[in-house]
């Protein structure tokens, strides 16, 4: 919410003054998707306005295809422990495989765009991903956040005991 308090502030408009609200639905890790996902839903149902997610890698691929893309480009992002997040598109934005996570060797051979561009190759496109494409152009992808590894915490399969161990007597009994 802090985010959000300032970048109204820097637009000049207070809350009840927003008309829809766009979350970005990943790809991303669980539990930044989810804060996002739910605080975006939680202000459009105070505020009475539409809610509708967006894939950010779509956002990057719409502002590059905005400026004139090549043919085809892949938009990457950084997925941590050595992975990328990507996808493929066509000049016009639309993605047309995707999203994926892996290696950096596995993205296609392609003109590359997107915060994560420089784990794979030289970026061609945009480095960034612009709020106000979110917001634009993009197709809805509903609230459903796109996670694309399995989760680092499972559930747990026994019950651990927070009591300390009881303690043994090494001493003989008679």
């Amino acid at each position: 919410m802090p985010l959000v308090t300032r970048v109204l502030t820097q637009a000049g408009i207070g809350l009840a003054e927003v008309g829809a609200i766009v979350a970005g639905v990943g790809p991303g890790p669980f539990t930044g998707l989810r804060v996002g996902v739910v605080t975006a839903t939680t202000l459009a149902e105070v505020l009475g306005v539409p809610v509708r997610g967006v894939c950010s890698l779509d956002a990057v691929a719409a502002a590059w295809a905005d400026a004139g893309a090549p043919d085809a480009f892949v938009v990457v992002s950084d997925a941590r422990r050595k992975e990328v997040y990507w996808a493929r598109y066509e000049a016009s934005g639309r993605r047309v495989e995707g999203p994926h996570v892996s290696a950096p060797s596995e993205v296609p051979a392609l003109p590359l765009a997107g915060p994560g561009a420089s784990l794979v190759g030289e970026a061609a496109g945009p480095g960034t991903l612009d709020a106000g494409w979110l917001a634009a152009a993009v197709p809805d992808a509903g609230l459903e956040p796109l996670y694309l590894r399995r989760p680092d915490a499972t559930v747990a399969t026994t019950i651990k005991s927070t009591l300390p161990a009881p303690r043994v007597s090494l001493r003989r009994t008679r």
